[in-house]
């Protein structure tokens, strides 16, 4: 326990800055094994970058729901090649030389 009224107000003053920040405290119960494994996705999950998609993955991971149809599409939407012009054909032969 912390006795020192210095050490009290230093974790106070944390923890505001941490809720202005939007992050809040919970406790929760899981297996000593996962330990790290939850700490390493609240980390990742309060640093702001690049978050969606892990939650989306996150959610859909742990959801009861199937999920919807045209979530490929959404996806290839989403991708950072949109609209980046990428001339994806290739020449055709009508015959190949097969030895066998």
């Amino acid at each position: 326990m912390v006795s020192n009224n210095a050490q009290k107000r230093a974790i106070a003053n944390y923890r505001s800055r941490m809720t202005e920040r939007g992050i809040v405290r919970f406790e929760l119960q899981s297996l000593e094994t996962d330990r790290d494994l939850i700490r390493m996705l609240a980390r990742k999950l309060t640093e702001g970058q690049e978050t969606g998609q892990l939650r989306r993955t996150l959610q859909q991971a742990v959801s009861d729901e199937p999920s919807k149809p045209g979530g490929i599409l959404t996806a290839l939407r989403r991708s950072p090649l949109v609209g980046a012009d990428l001339d994806l054909t290739r020449p055709r032969e009508d015959v190949r030389k097969v030895d066998l």
